[in-house]
């Protein structure tokens, strides 16, 4: 009887330890950008970003599939570094931000496809117009952040998003149809003990 709650407690120690729960980690927003880029008449690259954001994000290191995000964007952030192009894109004509504040994205699918880098599907939402949108996520580190002596990690996302399927087709296809999404950030672990 001994051997057999000896036995027991064994694997429920160890079926503790395969199936640890995801670790919360928080964005540091000084130094993390979310920026887009689009190609203009084939002439050039017109650039932009979106100020305020905010996420949740869970990471399993040991089994990467249960990671997730959920990422809130406040559109009425957009900053092309031209007023009166802000002003354009903010309008009906584009996302119609007084209408729908905001952008979200939710992970439905992480998949680790190399050592650093992994494919994450989500439900990108824009004007209340959701579509299925695949991210390349390079992990850039992953272990203690040097100055803050926390577990950290580093991503460098990109993805590309057709502002068509968000009812955005304005100029198309003079401007491009097809919007390169790119966000860097740095996170720490939430939990101060390592």
């Amino acid at each position: 009887m001994i051997r057999i709650a000896a036995s027991a407690l064994a694997l429920s120690l160890l079926s503790g330890t395969a199936f640890a729960e995801p670790v919360a980690y928080d964005f540091d927003k000084s130094h993390a950008n979310l920026s887009f880029s689009y190609n203009h008449l084939g002439f050039s690259t017109t650039e932009g970003r979106f100020a305020n954001w905010d996420g949740s994000l869970l990471i399993d290191k040991d089994m990467p599939s249960n990671s997730s995000i959920e990422f809130t964007i406040d559109v009425k952030s957009l900053d092309t570094f031209f007023a009166d192009r802000n002003a354009h894109f903010l309008s009906a004509d584009f996302f119609d931000a007084e209408k729908f504040p905001t952008a979200t994205f939710k992970s439905t699918k992480v998949e680790q496809t190399s050592e650093n880098q992994l494919a994450v599907t989500g439900d990108l939402t824009i004007k209340d117009i959701t579509k299925p949108v695949t991210l390349t996520v390079d992990v850039t580190a992953l272990g203690e952040h040097p100055m803050a002596k926390k577990e950290a990690a580093g991503f460098a996302v990109t993805g590309v998003v057709k502002r068509s399927d968000y009812g955005m087709d304005m100029y198309v296809p003079y401007v491009g149809d097809e919007v390169t999404v790119t966000f860097h950030a740095e996170t720490l672990k939430t939990d101060a003990t390592n």
